[in-house]
């Protein structure tokens, strides 16, 4: 059976090298985000204060894969 993953939302704070990302989420925990191969293949760019989606491990809270980023009438909504 497939692992149960937590999707949240978050603000890209800083960004590190190689598609790496520190993400603030909505619960205020920093973490450290990287980019999934979608997001890459598409050639999407993620800056600093984009809110994103963000795919967690049940087992390792600190590290998550960014799978979407919101465009800006999807975060006044």
């Amino acid at each position: 059976m497939k692992e149960q993953k937590l999707i949240h939302e978050g603000l890209i704070t800083e960004s590190l090298p190689n598609g790496m990302f520190r993400v603030l989420l909505d619960n205020k925990d920093l973490i450290l985000g990287y980019v999934s191969g979608r997001i890459r293949r598409s050639f999407i760019r993620i800056l600093p204060g984009d809110k994103v989606k963000i795919e967690l491990s049940r087992y390792d809270s600190t590290k998550g894969r960014i799978i979407y980023r919101l465009r800006t009438k999807d975060v006044n909504d």
